[in-house]
């Protein structure tokens, strides 16, 4: 211990502690600073549950090649009550629990996954 009462160790175990809790927040925070801007869209509600939308843009168009004739209005009206205050994951969890699921190239993905999906593609 030291004449001010706090030993190297501890120093150097506290600084490491908020390095790596600075370099936590600057991980969290400058992503959605400087992340993929996209444009505006009615829709926008909706697809902030999305984590990856380019992803989501490619199963949604290989979801829409076998789904028949949709529109986004007719999506997201369908959507809006799906997910009300819920999150997506919250969503999918139901439909897993429900049997509510769908094949899209041999994985199968809960509804309102796929349906938001469909969405994202006939947007982008």
């Amino acid at each position: 211990m030291s004449a001010n009462g706090y030993s190297r160790r501890a120093v150097t175990v506290g600084g490491g502690i908020a390095a790596a809790l600075g370099i936590a927040a600057l991980g969290i925070t400058v992503p959605r600073l400087f992340g993929r801007q996209y444009r505006k869209t009615p829709y926008d509600d909706l697809f902030a549950q999305l984590v990856d939308r380019e992803e989501a843009v490619k199963v949604g168009a290989a979801a829409l090649k076998t789904a028949g004739p949709v529109t986004p209005a007719k999506l997201a009206k369908e959507l809006r009550p799906r997910l009300g205050q819920r999150t997506l994951l919250v969503a999918a969890d139901s439909d897993l629990a429900e049997g509510k699921l769908l094949e899209v190239q041999g994985w199968v993905l809960p509804e309102t996954l796929v349906l938001l999906c469909e969405l994202a593609a006939l947007e982008s």
